[in-house]
């Protein structure tokens, strides 16, 4: 049954073309993810299926009787109502679900707002985003239509919303960059790319293997009209040296090939910085203790990053987490214990929040403020070219930054942070508004970054993506450090809770500080980081053998050399402890691959 159908669809904002003549429909029981780069129209046609924004052109058909409920990006809500009022009348003047208010105050306390007797207008932007959320799920709407709704829920609650979703029996149509949420949620993928709508009926996985097909393809194609035209114009060449006359349908067949347009390639968001160098000094922490009223945040936590240290914080929504983040960056003093900064630190900070920006500058201004040349690996570029590879076109350039989208605004924040050159990023929340496509760009440069990363994040995706070690805050001032990715920590929390309690059939399981029950066995599968090492170790292992058979020779070459030889020697040392390192880690991968394939 078809639910909504767009038809036609032409709409653009400012002097951006966002849809250019493009069809679009929802059915039922579709699951619909939304995926596109920041500014392209996601949000516009969510408000277009929502019907609180029209288009230029084209024509919107809607099932009779449909009942449609919108999450916007910033919900706004009446003041002067309590926070359950405001929910509940959220869903006033349709089909009620039994006992709603007692599933109104059920869903707030598990979207994290307990106290539902406060008035909507005292809580956070999060903290409002959550309680729309849990007014939209309590509908008894045919189709959902939701933008970024895991913006601000921790891995506990972003867990319980997709196991939510799943079961729900309308229609979704939703934009999220949580990968991992879209792969186990969505059915169908629509891209909004240069205009078009590109959609495929699989999930997130599906699609990026879909899309892959489609891209070479249309090289391919592209490839065949160059080699057909390039044949065609020396015909056409030849046909005017030797006759006046030409055959009218050989002129026609080179015309079209000619004014055909080839396939426009994405441009990626290109990160790239010359870092400030790192000294032995970095970050040290050392019984550092917060609270807030009766509410203790961190007891005695100490810890030194490393250079190219890579960790991840996680913890329930006011756990600390950004807390922490602050005292780092010196915004937040402890209540007891030091930070010790080192001298070469610079520390870039991305808050989740992006800092004051003046929206009535001009997008060229807000970069030039930082710098008017950058130093990349390519030499010194202009801050107009660091937009250019930020996908910030010429024509936007120029513009105010209040007719930028969210996306954009958190794009480029991102790069003023980053054209500073730190050695020291502090990240928080920045998947958060971020499109699919800079992430995966901004997990690449994080690869190569020659610095430390902190990052807080409920991404799983992006944790296990990036992050080595994870600190996760436990409640009553306990921070627990683990190794490895989000994954890593799912498992070693499951370990932990059978060598526990040792029960079979039903596991309670603590993360993010809240529990959460697992049904039988778990399947093993190996993480990101696992999949990643898995398909290059054996690699990295023949080069480290190659390496010490290679100073072995120096060395025998260099024997009256005492002070190179000690330096090859060293050199040595070091290859073979790394060799060893890879071999223990190989092994541990091939044992966990044959359990992978005996289940």
């Amino acid at each position: 049954m078809n639910f909504l159908t767009i038809e036609n669809l032409t709409k653009s904002y400012t002097e951006r073309l966002l849809f250019d003549d493009t069809a679009f429909s929802v059915n039922e029981g579709e699951k619909i993810g939304v995926i596109g780069i920041n500014g392209t129209g996601k949000s516009t046609l969510l408000r277009i299926l929502a019907g609180l924004e029209e288009p230029d052109e084209g024509s919107v058909v809607k099932g009779r009787n449909l009942y449609i409920r919108y999450l916007p990006q910033n919900p706004v809500f009446e003041p002067g109502y309590t926070v359950l009022e405001s929910v509940i009348r959220e869903n006033q003047g349709h089909e009620q679900v039994w006992d709603l208010e007692g599933q109104a105050k059920t869903m707030l306390m598990t979207l994290g707002i307990p106290d539902w007797n406060e008035k909507i207008e005292t809580l956070s932007g999060g903290q409002r985003k959550r309680a729309a959320l849990a007014s939209v799920l309590l509908s008894t709407a045919d189709l959902l239509v939701l933008d970024e709704p895991t913006n601000h829920l921790d891995s506990g609650m972003a867990d319980w919303l997709e196991e939510y979703l799943k079961k729900f029996r309308g229609a979704l149509v939703m934009i999220t960059h949580d990968r991992y949420f879209l792969d186990s949620v969505t059915n169908r993928i629509v891209e909004l790319d240069k205009g078009k709508l590109y959609s495929y009926q699989t999930n997130y996985e599906g699609f990026v293997k879909l899309k892959a097909e489609r891209i070479d393809m249309a090289v391919a194609s592209e490839r065949k009209r160059q080699t057909i035209l390039r044949t065609e114009l020396a015909w056409m060449q030849r046909g005017a040296r030797a006759r006046s006359t030409k055959q009218k349908a050989h002129i026609q067949r080179y015309e079209q090939l000619r004014d055909q347009e080839g396939p426009e390639y994405d441009r990626n968001v290109q990160l790239e910085s010359i870092g400030s160098r790192l000294g032995r000094t970095t970050v040290e922490l050392k019984d550092i203790c917060k609270s807030y009223g009766d509410k203790v945040l961190m007891k005695d936590f100490t810890y030194i990053f490393l250079k190219n240290d890579r960790v991840g914080i996680i913890g329930p929504n006011g756990s600390g987490k950004s807390t922490l983040m602050k005292m780092i960056a010196g915004w937040v003093q402890p209540d007891s214990g030091t930070i010790e900064i080192g001298q070469t630190v610079k520390i870039g900070y991305f808050s989740h929040e992006n800092e004051a920006m003046d929206e009535n500058l001009k997008v060229i201004d807000y970069i030039r403020n930082v710098a008017e040349y950058v130093q990349t690996k390519d030499g010194s570029i202009s801050a107009s070219q660091m937009l250019e590879r930020f996908l910030f076109p010429g024509s936007v350039q120029y513009t105010t930054i209040s007719r930028l989208s969210g996306g954009e605004k958190r794009r480029l924040y991102l790069l003023r942070i980053l054209m500073d050159a730190p050695n020291v990023l502090l990240l928080d929340e920045p998947t958060n508004d971020l499109d699919i496509r800079t992430l995966m760009i901004l997990e690449d440069y994080l690869d190569s970054f020659q610095g430390i990363v902190i990052t807080v994040s409920h991404d799983r995706y992006f944790l296990d993506r990036v992050v080595n070690r994870i600190f996760a805050f436990e409640g009553d001032g306990r921070v627990q450090q683990y190794e490895g990715g989000y994954t890593d920590y799912q498992n070693a929390c499951l370990k932990r809770a059978e060598a526990e309690g040792g029960q079979e059939g039903k596991t309670e399981v603590r993360t993010n500080g809240k529990t959460q029950r697992t049904r039988g066995p778990q399947k093993l599968k190996f993480s990101y980081k696992e999949q990643r090492d898995y398909e290059t170790i054996e690699g990295e292992m023949a080069d480290l053998e190659e390496r010490i058979s290679s100073l072995e020779q120096e060395i025998q070459a260099s024997a009256h050399d005492f002070v190179k030889l000690n330096q090859l020697m060293a050199e040595k040392e070091e290859a073979e402890a790394a060799l060893e390192e890879k071999m223990e880690r190989w092994m541990y991968l091939e044992e966990l691959a044959a359990k992978i394939a005996e289940q």
